[in-house]
């Protein structure tokens, strides 16, 4: 019996999609200094806990902590609680450990799928949104409103330039200083709101001349964004993996732009045409709305990699940008507040149904469970870890170099189930 009468994915990309194998390299400076951790964690998981029940625990927890500091300071002006800083603090150290062991617990368990790396990134994207956020409100960014817009869509634009480079390359590629390098700073920044309260991040700075501290810190990661940014050139350049350098998909290398900026232009001249200034008065709200839009068109983005599909450029959570648009456009009688309030219940809750319905398509397809393990491959794993245990010298090579190359984005996505 089928949930759903119109189905997101054709035969034949379920078919692409069970051939499809996970490619990654990293060079991440922090990624191999803490293996020993994500090593040691994970084998005191129990083996009958699912890969992806551990990577959505881990977003829970992040979203959870970071919305505390939303109640707190949803203008991103007001000074939040320190505990409420340590709490988020926490919680993206939470979020950034079991989202390096969900690959390591997919492997002990001999239930790596491709579905897996899918929800992963799917977790991902979301995590990307709420973190820039709660960094951004961390350090009361919302007296500087243009700042944070592009502190936070920054953010969110590189991660999506991430999967579009491996759209055009096939291999998701990640350098010395990354993702995790990025999140451990953040985590840093939340515990120095701890220490000493946000309001720190307020202090002038006249020797450097770039006003307050957190314009400074602002400063630095923007300069981290146009070097990563600039790397993904590098793989533009080269062409992509498909015929006459063509995507995975054998599209234009620049044809994921569009769909993006369905997403970035309208968010921006939603912004500046507001007479009611909706953003600069609710920004935590409108980023969380505008994150979500970002989040569905990336997921689809990766749908399309891993299918070796082209990329539909418009897409249903679309109309709630549309919403306000045109609600600016024709100077209608409702509040920007309430329908900012509409638009983002209606883009979660079409990333919520997008999600479910490929996560139930494919585990249709495979032959698998999205949040458990069949008792035949926990006693797999029994077997695995007994094995590991031995001291058989070119088995544990081999398991090491392994554990060498995955990445903290889904730790060897190939994963879960």
């Amino acid at each position: 019996m089928q949930l759903y009468k119109e189905r997101l994915l054709s035969p034949g990309q379920l078919k692409r999609l069970s051939e499809h194998k996970y490619s990654c390299t990293s060079h991440s400076l922090f990624d191999g200094l803490l293996q020993f951790w994500w090593d040691w964690l994970v084998d005191k998981v129990p083996l009958w806990l699912a890969p992806n029940l551990i990577t959505i625990l881990g977003l829970l927890v992040n979203i959870f902590t970071t919305l505390i500091l939303i109640y707190y300071s949803p203008d991103a002006k007001a000074e939040a609680p320190r505990w409420a800083c340590f709490a988020c603090a926490l919680g993206l150290f939470v979020y950034q450990t079991l989202d390096a062991i969900d690959g390591k617990q997919a492997r002990r368990t001999g239930t790596s799928t491709p579905l897996g790396e899918l929800f992963d990134h799917g977790c991902d994207s979301i995590s990307t949104v709420f973190v820039a956020l709660s960094a951004c409100i961390s350090v009361q960014l919302g007296y500087y409103p243009t700042w944070m817009f592009f502190q936070c869509f920054c953010a969110i634009t590189l991660f999506y330039c991430a999967h579009w480079q491996t759209y055009v390359s096939g291999c998701l590629r990640f350098g010395k200083l990354d993702v995790t390098e990025a999140q451990f700073t953040i985590i840093g920044i939340h515990l120095i709101s701890a220490i000493f309260g946000p309001s720190i991040w307020m202090t002038e700075i006249p020797i450097l001349g770039v006003g307050t501290l957190n314009n400074f810190i602002a400063g630095i990661f923007y300069a981290g964004y146009i070097h990563v940014f600039l790397q993904f050139c590098k793989v533009f350049e080269s062409g992509g993996i498909g015929k006459n350098g063509s995507t995975i998909a054998g599209t234009s290398v620049l044809s994921p732009i569009i769909p993006f900026s369905f997403v970035v232009v309208p968010a921006f001249i939603i912004y500046r045409k507001s007479a009611e200034h909706v953003y600069e008065n609710h920004p935590a709200l409108y980023i969380l709305a505008f994150g979500m839009v970002a989040a569905k068109v990336t997921n689809r983005l990766v749908v399309a990699h891993m299918t070796k599909n082209e990329m539909q450029y418009l897409d249903s959570s679309l109309i709630g940008p549309a919403m306000l648009f045109l609600n600016q456009y024709f100077n209608f009688f409702i509040k920007e507040y309430y329908v900012l309030w509409g638009c983002f219940i209606w883009v979660t809750l079409d990333l919520l149904r997008y999600s479910v319905q490929i996560c139930h398509e494919i585990c249709d397809h495979l032959k698998i469970m999205l949040f458990r393990i069949p008792t035949g491959n926990q006693r797999v794993g029994s077997t695995q870890s007994s094995i590991a245990n031995e001291k058989n010298a070119q088995m544990v090579v081999e398991h090491q170099s392994l554990l060498g190359e995955e990445h903290q984005f889904g730790s060897d996505t190939s994963l879960d189930l």
